[in-house]
């Protein structure tokens, strides 16, 4: 197949599991704020995971460069944030019933996905299989995000099947980015080192900024640590089977 029409099929159908994620409200009305942590601390540990597997297998590609992606990537994350005024935004508020909530929400579902999607394309331009793992990966993540984003959206009164379309919706940026960064490294390969650290910072910066400290919020911290590390470490242990 393709590699490029192979990246838009795998990041698609990562991007389309943020549907699942409302599943967990199919039989009832809400869900626990705790569940919600998990499902965040769940989302960090994947996160954290794949950016581990980008760095360790970029380790040798102009690391300077990558440190300077890396910066730009924390600081694209934290630019947006700031000009949507979202850098302060509680996820707690399951029961918040203004729209203007509801669409911050959807706003910072969205630029997660960015970053996500520089990630699978910067995987497949490594390697395609990595990139696929990387897309699996991130498929995973989003049902925990979908979920997340389910349940504020529920809670706002928007009927079960249009907060998954929603769900779904928040990750077309991830596919386009995909898209965008697998082709411009195939074509441009010196652009690899930067938009590597780029994924890799702005991951991280997600998951220790933003994700964890929700997930503390949510649950207990002993309870969210545990199930980080361990969504991170599968992460880490298949892609060595895999490798």
């Amino acid at each position: 197949m393709n590699p490029t029409l192979t990246v838009l099929l795998y990041s698609s159908f990562a991007a389309a599991t943020a549907a699942i994620g409302a599943l967990a409200l199919l039989k009832r009305g809400g869900i626990p704020t705790s569940w919600v942590g998990w499902a965040n601390a769940v989302a960090a540990g994947l996160m954290l995971g794949i950016a581990y597997v980008l760095a360790a297998a970029g380790w040798t590609y102009a690391p300077w460069t990558g440190a300077l992606g890396a910066i730009a990537g924390i600081g694209f994350i934290y630019w947006t944030h700031l000009i949507h005024r979202t850098e302060d935004l509680d996820l707690n508020r399951l029961d918040e019933a203004s729209p203007d909530y509801g669409h911050q929400v959807f706003l910072v579902q969205s630029l997660h996905s960015t970053s996500e999607g520089v990630a699978i394309g910067v995987a497949a331009a490594l390697n395609l299989n990595l990139g696929i793992f990387t897309a699996l990966a991130l498929a995973a993540h989003n049902v925990a995000e979908g979920t997340v984003l389910t349940a504020v959206l529920r809670a706002r009164a928007v009927r079960l099947g249009e907060a998954a379309g929603l769900a779904v919706l928040t990750n077309a940026t991830q596919v386009l980015l995909a898209l965008a960064s697998f082709v411009a490294i195939s074509a441009l390969p010196s652009l690899l080192p930067f938009a590597l650290g780029f994924a890799v910072g702005a991951l991280v910066h997600l998951v220790m900024m933003e994700l964890l400290p929700e997930s503390y919020d949510q649950a207990g911290h002993t309870s969210i640590a545990l199930v980080t590390s361990v969504a991170t470490g599968l992460v880490v242990l298949l892609n060595g089977f895999l490798a």
